[in-house]
């Protein structure tokens, strides 16, 4: 096998990983998209999320391209495609998150032109291919489920006697992707318990380290624990929404405070990204010059700059500081004609 072809075999296996139930058509054309991505010296980076969890990823991501200098340049997009107070989990069907997240992906195509983007967001990555834009888009496109569910299935499998909680937003429990997927890969669904956390995303932005952001990560937590009467074997904790890991040390002590220690708290919000570090893609630059922007179409609460800010500033500077000097770009993509709830 010829260099370019062990190439592409490569990003076949991870365009699988990340999407093991797309056709063998599908995740070749993936796979094509990753390579002409990598061949790039220069390129744009997106970070998508219904709201500021996938800076965490972003925030990583800048400091990890800063240390292996993949690309001679690197601009970071932090594309916010929160619509309104209530997100994507205030919507009443499907279809409504669905239209809605495609108009955003649109418009960020359109203003922004990335060569990849990430999608930051259980919940958006859950719909993505149900979008009219997934199907016409010639951008690498790479969602975070998969990367949660293949760190489940690997704990999992380690301890067969293990059990797994997954947090997360009502709408990433309803869609049952996580669970469906794990049963595919022969798990059966009674070591697996889900745990839905209305309103905990906007507890966090708010204070991610606050009282009131610890009682409900202890409620909810509380509530999950019900669900197992007399747990004996390991346990597997998966913080399944990007907001979550900003609040670890709370789900930390959460367990602790119900005398129980987990095997391991699996955060997929770095996992996703390890695709663009590969041992063999590294140090193709002596530096890497990185900017990064955050553009949000709803205004950004002081208080939550204020309280994501603190977590980013101990990452990652400049994150933080697009942050502080984000974007406000009003009607940057169209949703009220979507909302049929409200007609």
């Amino acid at each position: 096998m010829n260099r370019r072809l062990r190439f592409l075999f490569l990003l076949f296996l991870i365009c699988q990983a990340f999407h093991p139930c797309l056709g063998e058509k599908k995740a070749s054309a993936q796979a094509e998209r990753l390579e002409s991505f990598f061949r790039k010296k220069e390129t744009t980076i997106a970070v998508t999320d219904s709201g500021l969890g996938g800076l965490s990823i972003m925030a990583d991501a800048v400091e990890r391209m800063r240390e292996y200098k993949i690309f001679r340049r690197v601009n970071f997009v932090f594309f916010n495609a929160l619509f309104s107070e209530g997100g994507y989990n205030s919507l009443k069907t499907r279809e409504e998150k669905i239209q809605i997240f495609d108009s955003a992906l649109r418009s960020l195509e359109k203003n922004y032109r990335p060569d990849l983007t990430l999608i930051g967001c259980n919940t958006l990555s859950v719909i993505y291919d149900d979008t009219t834009f997934s199907k016409k888009t010639s951008t690498a496109v790479v969602g975070i489920v998969e990367s949660g569910v293949e760190l489940l299935a690997q704990s999992l499998e380690k301890s067969p006697d293990s059990r797994a909680i997954i947090f997360a937003t009502p709408t990433t429990v309803g869609e049952e992707a996580h669970r469906k997927r794990l049963e595919e890969m022969g798990f059966s669904s009674e070591r697996i318990v889900f745990q839905a956390c209305p309103e905990l995303v906007s507890y966090i932005e708010r204070g991610y380290a606050s009282e009131e952001t610890e009682m409900l990560v202890a409620a909810y937590v509380d509530e999950a624990l019900q669900k197992i009467k007399g747990l004996q074997s390991p346990l597997y904790v998966s913080l399944s929404c990007t907001h979550y890991g900003y609040s670890l040390e709370l789900w930390k002590k959460a367990f602790l405070d119900q005398g129980i220690t987990p095997k391991a708290f699996l955060n997929p919000n770095s996992k996703m990204i390890d695709f663009l570090f590969e041992p063999q893609r590294r140090y193709r630059f002596k530096s890497t010059e990185i900017s990064a922007h955050v553009i949000s179409m709803v205004e950004i609460r002081k208080e939550t700059i204020d309280s994501i800010g603190k977590w980013l500033n101990r990452i990652s500077l400049p994150t933080a500081e697009a942050l502080l000097n984000y974007e406000l770009r009003p009607g940057l993509f169209e949703w009220k004609r979507f909302v049929i709830s409200e007609r």
